[in-house]
């Protein structure tokens, strides 16, 4: 906005008389001059003829129930440039006993002579402070040239809109306040520090903004004026939130990957504008081994991409895709790094004939070309090993990087390599508990000619590691068949372990042709005996709890006869599709000491469905166990009729989604033949 040269300098009051249909019937000299409209031009017509169109509501706003109104709004100079005005309206009667307002409208840049500074508005619209005014509904009506280039970040620095209005991403809830109690008080608030960013997540800045109580001659609030300072440019702000959120987004997950990635995303474009994390065979413990890929004399397989960050679309300065093998001369500064695990910095990339580049003319010329000047390489070291490294370059930022710049990169650098070491130990514990699980439990099912089996187990993605989870069919003597579903207590190795345990020590007391109540006693009483001779240093035998339901079904009676001991109630589904979840009277967990066991008989029709899983098939942390069974009903009975095959994949799908299971799920059913 500019004063209109047709302005002079002298800018008295312009006064004119509005209406309750909006049309000016009243016009004075005063107004002619400020706006350039004379009385013949504007005299009938809609006021809307002076004000800007995105400050229309606050004009009508005026034409409320109270006898005096004021506040700000644009108007629309007669050679098209725009006047930002104080605008004071007092209720009237005309000599025609029609209602209309008497309007005074003030040039918001005259001073209290009401002289027109016209040298001052050219000054505060080029100042470096973005500078804002927002009238008591929180809507900008003026602003300068510093403020609409911070509009990318801060959307609401734009004539007429709000900062109630709600935007996609963005929350003006605590600035909202902040605003209407300076307001309220009067009392200014300095150095409001807040972060943007802009909708397309490019963009980051940090602002600094003050709030005063704009008042008129007699004291009353008009609105708020900000005054905002870009401070997002200050280093050591930048390095310490840099650091600040590297404590948050490096190492969410424990998945090696994800680490290395965040890392790179991290330090784009804050520190560096392109970034990679290549890290060696010994953290990715299913990838080929690095050893069985040609290698010469001027190149060998040394790590693997496992992240990489850019400002350009594409990572056009990375040689290697995401998993693929980063290839480096013998004599490089990322086998210097490897071999001796202090950081290589280099200020000025030295690209001239003689050094190792010669080595490696693919990576010279993509210096070259994408005009890489600076580097440093980082390495990733934990607990003694070196992980990997991180090669952090500039490229279209011109400043060489400096040693606060080395500094803040081996801080990511320790962060992240103990983000991974924490990554590679689980997954490789993860990977020896899920062979071992994967072994104890039985690979060839058979329900003999009792029933058809199918079976799956999925393994959560949980960070405590794998479960202890199992299922088993048993054929029986009379061509009975026993089928069971348990979910030992904790996760890891121990657990899977004891599972083994367990399903072993059931098989065993199957063949003995025990009712399932008896077995779950003996059961129940075998855990305990283990438990006390595998006591701790102690003496205190260590917990080894678990659930557990056993079912034996006899084709020649049709009949079921279950047990359960602290475990979710099975599900028949019938030949018409009717789903029940029987409920035996359920005992104590296994393991306790306490077991008192009762069974519960029932009779199934041929072609009838059995399904026996764990907690982790209808458990999550939003909903309770009996909603996740309600959940559970209704997706049998879509799953019923298809192939055996297809059902156990059908059901966790329904129950899990795509997301992972948050706890281990076995799942077991069989149809009655």
């Amino acid at each position: 906005m500019t004063t209109p040269e047709s302005m002079p300098i002298s800018a008295p009051t312009a006064v004119l008389v509005i209406d309750t249909r909006g049309d000016v019937i009243g016009w004075t000299p005063g107004a002619e001059e400020l706006l350039g409209y004379s009385a013949a031009e504007v005299l009938n017509r809609s006021g809307a003829l002076l004000i800007m169109p995105e400050r229309a509501a606050a004009w009508d706003a005026g034409y409320g129930g109270q006898e005096t109104w004021s506040g700000f709004a644009e108007f629309r100079h007669r050679d098209g440039t725009r006047i930002l005005g104080h605008v004071e309206g007092t209720r009237l009667v005309t000599p025609g006993e029609e209602p209309a307002w008497l309007v005074a409208v003030t040039p918001a840049t005259a001073g209290a002579s009401g002289r027109a500074c016209s040298w001052v508005e050219p000054l505060i619209r080029r100042t470096p402070v973005a500078m804002a005014i927002w009238d008591h509904d929180l809507r900008c009506v003026w602003l300068n040239t510093a403020a609409e280039r911070l509009r990318t970040v801060f959307p609401w620095y734009r004539l007429g809109r709000s900062l109630a209005e709600p935007l996609p991403g963005t929350h003006t809830e605590a600035m909202q306040e902040t605003a209407r109690q300076v307001l309220a008080s009067g009392v200014p608030h300095l150095d409001r520090e807040t972060r943007w960013t802009s909708p397309d997540r490019r963009e980051d800045r940090t602002l600094s903004t003050s709030l005063f109580r704009l008042e008129g001659v007699d004291g009353r609030s008009l609105g708020v004026c900000t005054l905002t300072m870009d401070i997002s440019h200050s280093r050591s702000r930048d390095r310490l939130a840099l650091l600040r959120d590297a404590s948050v987004r490096i190492g969410s997950t424990l998945d090696v990957r994800k680490t290395a990635q965040e890392l790179a995303d991290l330090a784009v474009p804050v520190l560096a504008d392109y970034v990679t994390v290549d890290l060696a065979e010994s953290v990715f413990p299913h990838a080929e081994p690095l050893q069985r890929l040609a290698a010469t004399e001027m190149s060998i397989p040394v790590f693997r991409r496992a992240g990489v960050a850019s400002i350009h679309d594409g990572s056009p300065e990375s040689l290697w895709p995401l998993g693929q093998a980063v290839f480096v001369p013998p004599s490089s500064p990322f086998t210097e790094v490897l071999s001796s695990g202090r950081a290589h910095f280099e200020p000025v990339l030295n690209t001239s004939s003689g050094t190792w580049l010669d080595q490696d003319p693919d990576r010279a010329a993509v210096i070259h070309d994408t005009g890489m000047h600076t580097l440093i390489i980082v390495p990733l070291q934990a607990r003694g090993d070196i992980l990997g490294v991180a090669v952090f370059v500039r490229t279209d930022n011109p400043e060489p990087f400096t040693r606060d710049d080395l500094i803040l990169a081996e801080e990511l650098g320790v962060r992240a390599a103990l983000s991974l070491d924490n990554a590679r130990q689980y997954t490789r514990e993860r990977t020896a508990t899920l062979a071992l699980q994967r072994n104890l439990l039985p690979s060839n099912l058979t329900g003999g000619d009792a029933v058809d089996l199918v079976s799956h187990y999925l393994p959560s993605d949980a960070h405590d590691g794998v479960g202890g989870d199992w299922f088993d069919a048993i054929p029986l003597r009379d061509g009975r068949v026993a089928l069971v579903v348990g979910d030992v207590t904790g996760h890891g190795i121990n657990a899977a372990a004891t599972m083994g345990r367990l399903r072993t020590a059931v098989r065993t007391l199957a063949y003995l042709g025990l009712p399932p109540d008896e077995l779950l006693v003996h059961l129940d009483d075998l855990v305990v005996r283990l438990a006390e001779e595998d006591a701790g240093p102690d003496g205190f035998p260590d917990a080894a709890g678990a659930t557990c339901l056993y079912a034996v079904y006899d084709p020649a009676t049709r009949c079921c006869t279950m047990a359960a001991a602290g475990h979710p109630p099975p599900a028949t589904v019938t030949p018409s599709g009717a789903v029940t979840f029987h409920r035996p009277p359920s005992g104590t967990p296994i393991g306790l000491g306490l077991g008192s066991y009762r069974s519960l008989d029932l009779e199934l029709a041929e072609g009838s469905l059995i399904a026996l899983y764990t907690d982790g098939l209808i458990e999550t942390r939003e909903a309770d166990i009996e909603a996740g069974i309600d959940r559970l009903g209704g997706v049998l009975a879509r799953a019923a009729a298809l192939p055996l095959d297809k059902i156990c994949r059908t059901v966790i799908r329904g129950m899990v989604g795509d997301t992972g299971a948050e706890d281990d799920v076995a799942l077991l059913v069989a149809r009655t033949r």
